[in-house]
């Protein structure tokens, strides 16, 4: 079994993935989704969270060997970039998808030196709005980021197009496909049911309108 679907199957088994056709979940963007991953959840699974330190640690080191910093989309990125981080015994920072208000109006925190060169470590990749939002602030302030490495991403079409326009290369460890795949074989889902998930993942914005 691929390492996608093995972890497709792990994140099943905890239910932080999660399949209902006939009551989608709404998500804050007012999308409709027969598909919910809350990756939180693997934190209170010790073996997973081994695993995924494990996986993650090596996709940086397999696909950006240069790495000096780790950063962590906040917050739910923060965990895994501090495990992959210690992992790799790299430095890690975290940032905020805007500035704090208070303090010192910091939205990078950590230490960043100007060009560092960064790995952006997110959970899940849905949009990619909010993740390419911190790529954008590391740059910004002068980082030199050679990639993302996440858990999941859905794998849509206008997140694609946005990492593509964004001149960033992304890598999770599992993805809608292996989801499929997994959820068909452990029969969770029809062959008719596939095809209507699929329609939902090439256009989510206009799904069950």
């Amino acid at each position: 079994m691929s390492t996608q679907k093995h972890f497709a199957e792990k994140l099943l088994q905890i239910k932080a993935l999660q399949i209902n056709l006939q009551k989608p979940y709404t998500w804050a963007s007012g999308w409709h989704s027969p598909v919910y991953c809350d990756n939180r959840k693997v934190l209170s699974y010790p073996y997973v969270r081994d695993f995924v330190k494990s996986e993650l640690a090596n996709m940086v080191l397999e696909h950006y060997p240069d790495a000096e910093v780790i950063a962590g989309v906040a917050t739910a990125g923060i965990a895994h970039g501090v495990m992959a981080a210690d992992l790799l015994k790299l430095p890690f920072i975290y940032v905020r998808s805007k500035p704090k208000e208070h303090g010192m109006g910091n939205q990078i925190e950590g230490v960043l030196q100007e060009g560092q060169k960064v790995v952006v470590i997110e959970d899940l990749i849905s949009t990619g709005k909010s993740s390419l939002q911190v790529v954008d602030a590391l740059r910004e302030n002068g980082a030199e980021v050679l990639g993302m490495c996440g858990l999941f991403t859905y794998g849509f079409p206008v997140a694609d197009r946005a990492f593509e326009e964004a001149a960033v290369s992304l890598h999770t460890i599992s993805n809608y496909k292996a989801l499929m795949e997994v959820a068909e074989e452990q029969k969770l889902i029809q062959s008719e049911q596939k095809e209507v998930l699929e329609q939902w993942r090439i256009d989510p914005g206009n799904w069950g309108k």
